[in-house]
């Protein structure tokens, strides 16, 4: 059968995946917040780090909140955690950003910005396992444990990293090639408070420290950093007659 009769009767076997959008804003400031992000992040995450191996800082903190989470508890606030944790398990995010990556891949037949998204997600699970033998710190309490038992190391917290993860450098990859200023902050207000959100979950429920889910949230912000940078250094239009976002 010639070429152009296969063509005309599967005409997705005819079209490349196409590259990703042009960003909608210069490299340079593109560029100075992805170092912005990774720099704070960086700054946090080493915080929480000298303050578990010290026990000073912010980790003089950690019994006072965990015993005042504890004590706090409710029935209904316990559901609606419960939920969210369970949901935003390490494996279960890796899993949505898998099934999204493909989906976007196959229906946008783009490649570039889903590959973004699950190298973000690796990473977060090469982290999270990396630091949590190094440091090999213990959870809280197992008594205190509202989803039944869990023998994994505490710094940091795999839930509060991988949703970080996912939430900020998804809406990065969407909010970069479209929409106005106002619905760009608006879905990065969106995805801090997910990421707070499922930070607190960990402590309510009693599986982590302050400083762990901190740490991770460290961590989000400079793998969100990072992953900005590769996404201008590839996509980001240098010239001074780009379109920058509407008002």
């Amino acid at each position: 059968m010639p070429i152009a009769d296969n063509e005309r009767m599967f005409p997705a076997l005819s079209v490349n995946p196409q590259a990703a959008p042009e960003l909608r804003v210069r490299q340079r400031p593109l560029f100075l917040w992805a170092g912005a992000l990774f720099v704070a992040g960086d700054v946090i995450f080493w915080l929480m780090f000298a303050a578990v191996l010290s026990d000073s800082g912010l980790a003089t903190l950690d019994s006072t909140v965990h015993s005042a989470l504890v004590d706090s508890r409710s029935a209904v606030a316990t559901a609606l955690l419960a939920a969210v944790s369970t949901v935003t398990s390490p494996t279960a995010m890796t899993a949505i950003g898998a099934v999204l990556a493909g989906a976007w891949a196959i229906l946008k037949r783009e490649l570039w910005r889903p590959a973004v998204l699950m190298g973000g997600m690796v990473l977060a699970l090469v982290l999270c396992t990396v630091i949590k033998f190094e440091v090999s710190r213990s959870r809280p309490p197992s008594s205190d444990f509202l989803l039944g038992p869990d023998d994994a190391l505490s710094f940091p917290s795999g839930h509060t990293l991988g949703a970080g993860i996912f939430a900020l450098v998804l809406t990065y990859l969407l909010v970069s090639r479209s929409g106005t200023r106002t619905t760009a902050v608006l879905a990065y207000v969106g995805a801090a408070l997910f990421a707070l959100l499922v930070a607190f979950s960990r402590l309510y429920l009693g599986y982590h420290w302050l400083t762990d889910v901190v740490a991770s949230l460290g961590l989000a912000l400079g793998v969100t950093g990072l992953a900005v940078f590769v996404d201008a250094a590839r996509h980001g239009t240098p010239g001074a007659n780009t379109v920058s976002p509407r008002d």
